[in-house]
C-alpha cells in the first residue's frame, strides 16, 4: 500500500519521500515504484516523462527526510501500537505544518491520535488497492482534527484525481464495515458448500453490478489483511465480524491471496 501511495502522488506530480523500516526494503520500494512507473508510462496514465517521475522520488530509512514534506502517510501494517510508534517517530521529525495521515482500514484514528502532540494536524487517509486505479479515498475526520485539515485532505485527494469521501471516526469506519461484511459472508457460504467462489462473485457482480466479487477483493486485498480487520471489528464491534475458520486456515497455511498466487483463485504473474 505504501508503494501504491507513493506512485499516485508521483503521477500527480507530488515530489515523493518513502522512508522504510530497513535499507533492504528501502531498495525493494525503489525497485517497486519504479518499476509501477514504467508500467504507468507504457500505458500512457500521465504527461511526466521517466526521467522527471524517477527524480521526484527519494527512499531512505530516517524519518527526518520527512522534514520538508506537507503530507506524511503511515502505511506500516495493521497493529495499533506499530502505527503509534511510526506516527510519534514521524512527528517528532516534522515541523508542526506538517499534516500526519494514516493509511489504517479499521483501527479508531482518536486512538491513533491520543499520543500525538498536535492531534489536530492527524486525519485518517484510506487508499484502497491498487491504489493508482482506485477512484475512492476515505477521509477519516477524529474528533481533534482540524477542519483546515481535513479541508487540506481533500485537496489532496482531488489533486491524485480520486473522489473523497468524509466519515467520522469509529472502528472500520464506512467502507471497511461494509466490505468486510459482505467478505466474510461469502467465505461463510464457501465453507458451508452453498455455491462455489466463482458462483458466489457472479452472484454479485451480475446479480448486484458490483465490479468484482467479494471472494476475489478479498484476494487481491490479501487474506491475512482482511483477517486482521475482521479481528479488529470483532473485538470492538461483536460477533458479526467474528471471522470464519476458513479464513483463518487458510492464512495458517500461507494462502495470502495474489501476493502468494494462491487464495480462493489461483494467480499467474499477478
Amino acid at each position: 500500500m505504501g508503494s501504491g501511495i507513493a506512485h499516485a502522488f508521483l503521477l500527480a506530480g507530488s515530489s515523493v519521500v518513502v522512508v522504510e523500516r530497513d535499507a533492504a526494503a528501502a531498495e525493494d520500494a525503489t525497485v517497486r515504484i519504479r518499476r509501477d512507473i514504467t508500467r504507468s508510462l507504457e500505458r500512457g496514465a500521465t504527461v511526466l516523462t521517466a526521467d522527471e517521475l524517477v527524480d521526484a522520488l527519494s527512499t531512505g530509512t530516517d524519518a527526518a527526510a520527512f522534514a520538508d514534506c506537507a503530507l506524511v502517510v503511515e502505511a506500516v501494517p495493521e497493529d495499533a501500537e506499530l502505527k503509534r510508534q511510526a506516527l510519534e517517530r514521524v512527528e517528532r521529525a516534522t515541523p508542526d505544518s506538517t499534516v500526519l495521515a494514516s493509511n489504517t482500514s479499521s483501527i479508531p484514528i482518536d486512538e491513533l491520535a491520543a499520543p500525538l502532540r498536535r492531534p489536530g494536524r492527524f486525519v485518517g487517509l484510506h487508499f484502497f488497492n491498487p491504489v493508482p486505479a482506485s477512484a475512492l479515498v476515505e477521509i477519516v475526520r477524529g474528533r481533534a482534527s482540524d477542519d483546515e485539515v481535513v479541508d487540506a485532505a481533500r485537496g489532496w485527494v482531488d489533486a491524485l484525481g480520486k473522489t473523497p469521501i468524509v466519515v467520522r471516526d469509529s472502528p472500520g469506519f464506512a467502507s471497511s464495515r461494509l466490505g468486510v461484511a459482505l467478505g466474510l459472508e461469502a467465505i461463510r457460504m464457501l465453507e458451508e458448500g452453498i455455491a462455489t467462489a466463482e458462483d458466489i462473485d457472479a452472484a454479485m457482480t451480475l446479480g448486484y453490478r458490483h465490479p468484482i466479487g467479494p471472494l476475489r477483493t478479498t484476494d487481491l486485498v490479501g487474506l491475512d489483511v482482511r483477517l486482521g480487520i475482521a479481528e479488529e471489528l470483532h473485538a470492538r464491534l461483536g460477533e458479526r465480524f467474528a471471522p470464519p475458520e476458513l479464513l483463518r486456515r487458510m492464512v495458517a497455511e500461507g494462502r495470502l491471496g495474489r501476493k502468494t498466487g494462491e487464495g480462493f483463485y489461483r494467480w499467474e504473474n499477478g
